[in-house]
């Protein structure tokens, strides 16, 4: 430091000046943020772990049974049309829905 920035300053006071760390933040704080970093980082890590449990464990095998019952009763309709001189029409399509929606949760 030179003495055209401080004229009336004794040299003990500059050389604490000296001494004094260029950042503000400590050792400890700098630890605190990369401990609050590591813990968001952690916790996000177990959201999406959880978020694929529930992909694989509910989401997906729901899905499949429903999917699964609603192509059976189409193969089905179509085997009966073309054995049987029927006609398989689904009266109320969007109760038939529910109900199979219904079917495919009830042993989940």
């Amino acid at each position: 430091m030179s003495d055209e920035f401080a004229p009336d300053t004794p040299d003990s006071e500059l050389n604490s000046l000296a001494s004094l760390p260029e950042s503000a933040t400590t050792d400890s704080e700098t630890e605190d943020g990369d401990r609050r970093v590591s813990d968001a980082e952690r916790e996000w890590k177990e959201s999406l772990q959880q978020l694929e449990l529930l992909l694989t464990m509910v989401v997906v095998p729901y899905m499949g049974k429903y999917f699964g019952r609603k192509c059976a009763y189409w193969i089905w309709g179509r085997v009966m049309e073309w054995k049987y001189p029927v006609e398989v029409v689904i009266t109320n399509p969007t109760r038939f829905k529910a109900v199979g929606a219904i079917e495919a949760a009830a042993t989940l």
